[in-house]
């Protein structure tokens, strides 16, 4: 359910962190410089509408350029939906764009659990084909960390002899998992979550039976993501965060009755997805935390307590500590899953390691 959020680091420090409106306007103003990259990368958290901005870029090139603004120039990179490439595009119908992402493996019936090598070498001969409009070539491709290290490799290739008239779209919710000759290729626009009031207003209109109380909760814990807010709404995730800091809040004193309650309940068969929120809200909790001891940005109440609870866990124990645990509780989660240990075991495991760790 929650992604950690990226922290840049070597390559990826040096990309700007900008909002929506400024990565839309350098688009434009690239697109009116007649210097269009031939490949950008849309990176940042999830949720945060970086497909969205894909989406506008994509249907502001295969038109031609917008409809003009103040002074001639295209100064806004929104399309009408009457628009002929809106409707097409929506439609799937537009034989100039195509998009990229992992695919359903036909014998598992799973979702495959990255973007394979055939699907950018099909790319590779979209790429060649004439335009059928006569104009540009797109292509995005969703979650570019998820290509396989033979799709990475193709696609490397694609980009160091790019055809004439074609755009292609990164969009990575992880850009530092990417190939660094990639990102080098690439005009980066690393996007920043939103600021707590848009978000609120995304979450408002999108949820308006949700009470403002919990949308701010929520766009709290999602850091100004209205897409994982609006998925942690929909799986009861405030309400098991605001469960979780109640039996974490006397630590390194756990109430163990309480945690072997939640084990129970987090084993039983029809769970498991309830069990997955857990193992991802604890680690989030951690990584708040951590980041929030750390001074990385301002850290508010997603729940009542919140930010005075890690004041006292960070202030008694160093963020080393911190951060370490939160890399055991993701590596033990990760073995669970492969060898498919008892849901409750791990749970224990992992408040037995909390424990452990505030009492140093």
């Amino acid at each position: 359910m929650a992604d950690d959020p990226e922290v840049p680091s070597g390559p990826i420090a040096t990309a700007t962190l900008i909002g929506h409106d400024g990565a839309e306007q350098a688009f434009l103003e690239t697109a009116a410089a007649q210097r269009m990259p031939h490949a950008w990368l849309l990176s940042g958290p999830r949720g945060i509408g970086k497909m969205t901005l894909a989406y506008r870029m994509a249907r502001f090139q295969l038109s031609g350029g917008g409809d003009g603004g103040l002074f001639g120039g295209p100064d806004s990179l929104q399309m009408a939906p009457e628009h002929d490439v809106f409707r097409r595009i929506l439609a799937g119908s537009l034989g100039d764009l195509q998009v990229i992402e992992r695919t359903l493996n036909e014998k598992t019936k799973k979702m495959r659990g990255d973007i394979v090598v055939d699907q950018i070498r099909a790319l590779g001969r979209f790429y060649s084909m004439t335009s059928a409009e006569g104009g540009w070539r797109v292509a995005i491709i969703d979650g570019a960390e998820e290509m396989n290290p033979n799709a990475a490799n193709a696609l490397l290739k694609l980009l160091e002899e790019p055809p004439e008239n074609s755009l292609l779209l990164l969009v990575s919710h992880a850009a530092g998992r990417l190939l660094p000759t990639i990102r080098s290729r690439c005009r980066h626009l690393a996007l920043r979550p939103l600021a707590e009031a848009d978000a609120m207003a995304v979450l408002a209109q999108q949820a308006p039976e949700m009470d403002e109380g919990e949308r701010l909760g929520l766009v709290r814990l999602a850091e100004g993501s209205p897409g994982r807010a609006l998925a942690m709404g929909a799986e009861g995730g405030l309400q098991a965060y605001d469960e979780l800091l109640k039996l974490v809040r006397n630590l390194p004193e756990l109430d163990f009755a309480a945690v072997h309650a939640l084990g129970d309940r987090l084993n039983r068969a029809n769970n498991e997805a309830a069990y997955r929120v857990w193992i991802d809200l604890l680690r989030l909790w951690l990584s708040r935390l951590a980041r929030g001891g750390a001074g990385l940005g301002g850290m508010s109440d997603a729940v009542a307590g919140e930010v005075a609870l890690a004041g006292r866990l960070t202030g008694a124990v160093g963020l080393d500590r911190w951060v370490e645990l939160w890399e055991k509780i993701g590596g033990l989660a990760m073995r669970a899953e492969r060898v498919n240990l008892d849901r409750k075991q791990v749970v224990l495991n992992a408040f037995m390691a909390l424990q452990s760790t505030a009492r140093h």
